[in-house]
């Protein structure tokens, strides 16, 4: 669902009952029980250093209680793709902004700081173990830089990208999220196909 705060777009997911998320954001990042979770956009020249700050307001001003996890980037989010591969669903935002990087460069390159962020928010259908979890975050890694690279981008990413991974709080938890798992690779292939889209 998208929502507007001073005239800039918000994806907004409001959990009916807390989920257990694994998030790289800048606000409410770790592993543990969530509430909600959003993705916001912000001005291209954007330069607050307080992005976990700026992420309680967001949510404070949209009336999301409890415990969440936020994200921002300077694309539309208004331009998620979203793709599902059996029941796990994967909504992207992905902008490059002339910044894509490669992840193992040489120490000596500096990149100048240029706009551009892929966020990738992905909604499981059965709970993984904390172990599983921190291994599906790395299989979207993974599917996000065979995108990149079969769409011919030089780089594996760029250097704020985010992920945030929701699945249920209960039940038996799957031991694997790795690219050949059951769930992992339904997270994989959906992931794949929504960035390729995108780009």
């Amino acid at each position: 669902m998208v929502e507007f705060v001073d005239a800039s777009p918000v994806l907004v997911w409001r959990f009916a009952a807390p989920m257990l998320v694994v998030s790289s954001g800048p606000f409410g990042g770790g592993l543990g029980s969530r509430d909600w979770v959003l993705n916001a956009t912000v001005p291209l020249d954007y330069d607050r250093d307080d992005p976990d700050v700026h992420v309680r307001e967001l949510a404070s001003s949209l009336g999301l209680t409890g415990s969440g996890t936020g994200l921002l980037t300077a694309v539309d989010v208004r331009e998620v793709v979203t793709r599902t591969d059996e029941d796990v669903t994967v909504h992207a935002t992905t902008g490059l902004g002339g910044m894509p990087i490669w992840a193992a460069a040489p120490s000596s390159v500096v990149e100048p700081p240029r706009v551009g962020t892929i966020n990738v928010v992905a909604f499981l259908p059965v709970r993984l173990s904390d172990a599983a979890m921190v291994n599906a975050v790395a299989t979207v890694a993974e599917a996000k830089a065979q995108a990149l690279v079969e769409a011919g981008v030089s780089g594996t990413g760029t250097c704020t990208d985010a992920v945030v991974l929701a699945c249920p709080a209960t039940g038996a938890a799957e031991a694997y999220g790795g690219p050949r798992s059951v769930v992992g690779s339904a997270l994989a292939r959906a992931t794949h196909a929504a960035i390729s889209s995108a780009l």
